[in-house]
């Protein structure tokens, strides 16, 4: 199998595993957010740790990365809670495709951050994915929209934790020690609420906590692997799967169906993403094959 197609294989895995992790944590009931987060960053920080030492890795920071980590561990934490929050009291294909906001808020981020300078395309993308956005959220004078708002500020936090996951890629720090810093920030974060708020669980919950984190972790490995085999640019609009296993999952289990304006909206953001990718990547790339042949007929 080629790598594009390796790639693109395992991220729609990945998608697989975190709409799996959405209904988990829906189905964990009343357990409070905290708790949740707690034990999903718990899971994923013993994989990283396993990782490192089975790698015979050192536990040790990039000189001059703390910072940068620190940066991306906040966005991340703060991306993780407000999107927990949302599948808890949203439908999960609405929280699904508000925290898939993250590559529109990255490109915004990448802009001050980074100081690249985003092309005219991409602005676009930005505002159309905003009006998207603005379906599905559904913006009134009533608390009914808070959910949804915590939602897509999960989509910018995580659009902004990825855009110091792309500085520290630059930088050269080890993949792991990105994942382990952010787990271990998360867990002390969400410890504190863990330990004075906690919650007894029925053997249920349990289950579907420890489900969480095992389709979390293997969500994290797919998606790692997808983007070893071929770049972001290339693979990354099949990450937008996940809203369509969610919804799936959301009819099956949880008798939610989206209405009308959040299929608009999921239609606007998805189709942005199509409609950029093939700009950007499918168009030229068909125009080298076109040139190619009409060489060889010559």
């Amino acid at each position: 199998m080629e790598k594009s197609k390796k790639g693109i294989v395992c991220i729609l895995l990945s998608a697989f595993c975190f709409s799996l992790m959405s209904l988990f944590i829906r189905l964990a009931g009343d357990v409070p957010t905290m708790q949740k987060c707690f034990f999903r960053n718990l899971v994923a920080m013993l994989i990283a740790i396993a990782a490192l030492v089975k790698a015979h890795q050192p536990f040790r920071i990039g000189k001059g990365n703390l910072k940068y980590l620190l940066c991306r561990a906040i966005g991340g934490t703060c991306g993780l809670i407000c999107n927990f929050y949302a599948v808890d009291h949203i439908s999960i294909s609405d929280a699904s495709m508000l925290n898939k906001l993250s590559p529109f808020f990255a490109i915004i981020c990448s802009f001050f951050v980074l100081k690249e300078v985003a092309s005219k395309l991409d602005w676009v993308t930005v505002i159309a994915a905003f009006v998207g956005m603005l379906l599905v959220v559904k913006p009134t004078m009533s608390m009914e929209t808070v959910p949804a708002l915590i939602g897509a500020l999960g989509g910018f936090g995580a659009g902004f934790a990825y855009t110091f996951v792309r500085k520290l890629g630059q930088r050269g720090e080890n993949s792991m020690i990105i994942v382990l810093f952010f787990s271990a920030f998360s867990c002390a974060v969400t410890l504190p609420f863990f330990v004075f708020q906690y919650q007894p669980m029925s053997g249920l919950q349990w289950l579907f906590l420890i489900c969480t984190g095992i389709s979390a972790a293997g969500g994290q490995i797919f998606i790692t692997k997808a983007y070893s085999y071929a770049p972001a640019r290339e693979i990354s609009v099949y990450d937008f799967s996940i809203v369509l296993f969610t919804a799936l999952w959301g009819f099956l289990f949880l008798d939610q169906i989206p209405d009308y304006l959040s299929v608009i909206g999921y239609v606007v953001i998805i189709g942005t993403s199509v409609v950029k990718w093939y700009i950007t990547i499918e168009r030229p790339h068909r125009q080298e094959i076109h040139r190619e042949h009409e060489l060889n007929d010559r």
